[in-house]
């Protein structure tokens, strides 16, 4: 195979397209799923929780951008654990990223439909989902440019809509209303606060989970080298800033208990403060769709790409790495996402695990894989820096090696809170990791190793 038949993507995107996308990816997390975690740790447990989570994810991005302007690639982590590690990392890194950007878009089709239905109560919330994955995998298909410029707009929107929802709140904020009952129901620190503080970790994670996804636009971004560590530096910053708003205004609106396990709790909050039939409420639940759905959008854009990665380089079918010749998306990967997420949707009617609602199992899933790509991300970027010391690094890690050995050493944590806490959920990840793996190993011979050159080439130039 020559280079330059490989599928190329177009480079239309500038810094602030990336860092809508990388705000955009993560911002739905500030709408739903974090409330999971007051049901496991109490608004004080949680808020350590956060804070812990927090410091990982910040350490991890100053870390990862070394990795994205160094190898600017639409496989994202795949592309720096198969340069570190060979196929085998790649593997590893390609399946997290992909159970990450996969069971992430059903988890917030199913908020989408939760906060319409609030105002249509006779919506199904699953055929609102599946509706959403039909608009917007359609409009992922006509054009990344296209796709990033209303990602860019949704999510603005939806940073507005939360700054609207915490002024609306804050006259009725009360300290008293949000530490009562903090430390996992009770008024007292104890051993079962400890370890509601680490079973509440997933639900901290998705606060920031798939920021990273930014890197997989690197193909498609003008000057990558100067425009990924801006948007991933700002979005961090901007990610962190509404993240506690949010959780502290939410919080001290009233009784939190009534939002621990809930898809739609900003609505439900205003409601404490302002009634069911305020204007506030219904323009929070119209505008707050626009967070979900940039993240919704986002994420689609971010699976796709990876799928497409790995096809181009052997590791999936060859089919889903076709570009589509009229507007230079991945057609396939875009179609085979969505194809599984839709099945996630209604998978709640074949298992029910731990007696958890369904979203926080996709959403606990989801973060698996996260964390299982953070970990071996900072590993690939401690190998690279001993076996390429020449590698042009536009970005240099600042702190290093102490800030990525905070993020690995706190990935590595999670995962094992992770484990202990959600061990059906470990055991199906382990499953399908293993599935996974054995598809890699009978299709993924020798003359595979000449294409995944190829792919190290594709970075090359990019870089």
């Amino acid at each position: 195979m020559e280079h330059e038949n490989q599928p190329g993507l177009k480079r239309t995107l500038g810094k602030f397209h990336l860092w809508g996308i990388a705000v955009g990816l993560v911002i739905s997390g500030e709408y739903f799923g974090w409330s999971y975690g007051w049901a496991q740790a109490g608004t004080l447990g949680f808020l350590i929780t956060t804070f812990i989570i927090a410091t990982m994810y910040t350490a991890f991005i100053f870390s990862f951008t070394e990795l994205s302007t160094s190898i600017p690639h639409a496989g994202g982590p795949f592309a720096y654990a198969y340069r570190a590690f060979g196929p085998l990392g790649g593997y590893i890194a390609g399946f997290a990223t992909l159970v990450e950007f996969v069971f992430a878009p059903p988890a917030i089709a199913m908020a989408i439909g939760a906060y319409l239905n609030v105002q249509f109560p006779t919506l199904d919330p699953k055929l609102v989902a599946v509706v959403a994955y039909l608009i917007f995998m359609g409009l992922n298909l006509i054009g990344v440019s296209i796709a990033a410029t209303f990602e860019l707009f949704v999510t603005i929107l939806a940073i507005v809509e939360l700054l609207v929802f915490m002024g609306v709140v804050a006259p009725g904020f009360s300290v008293e209303h949000f530490v009562a009952n903090g430390w996992a129901g009770s008024n007292e620190f104890s051993g079962a606060a400890v370890s509601g503080i680490f079973a509440a970790i997933p639900f901290a994670i998705w606060f920031f989970l798939a920021i990273e996804g930014a890197s997989m636009a690197a193909e498609e971004a003008k000057d990558p080298k100067r425009t990924i560590p801006v948007a991933f530096i700002a979005g961090i910053l901007t990610l962190v800033v509404l993240a506690v708003g949010v959780m502290f205004f939410a919080g001290g609106a009233g009784d939190w208990r009534a939002l621990a396990n809930i898809n739609d709790p900003l609505p439900q909050a205003m409601k404490m403060i302002v009634g069911n039939s305020s204007g506030w409420l219904h323009m929070l639940v119209w505008l707050g769709l626009f967070g979900l759905i940039a993240s919704f959008h986002g994420i689609i854009m971010g699976y796709s790409r990876q799928i497409f990665a790995l096809a181009r380089a052997g590791f999936l079918p060859k089919s889903l790495a076709a570009v589509n010749s009229r507007y230079q998306t991945p057609h396939w990967a875009i179609i085979a996402g969505g194809v599984v997420g839709i099945a996630a949707i209604f998978s709640d009617n074949l298992i029910v695990i731990a007696g958890q609602p369904l979203t926080a199992n996709i959403v606990t899933m989801a973060v698996f894989g996260a964390i299982v790509m953070y970990i071996i991300s900072m590993l690939a970027l401690f190998k690279l820096r001993r076996s390429e010391p020449n590698l042009e690094r536009p970005f240099m890690a600042p702190l290093y090696p102490f800030a990525p050995a905070v993020a690995l050493a706190l990935a590595a944590l999670a995962l094992v809170a992770m484990i202990y806490y959600n061990f059906l959920i470990a055991v199906i990840f382990v499953v399908l990791f293993g599935l996974g793996f054995i598809y890699f190993k009978s299709t993924y011979h020798t003359d595979n190793i000449g294409e995944g050159n190829e792919m190290l080439k594709v970075q090359n130039d990019a870089a």
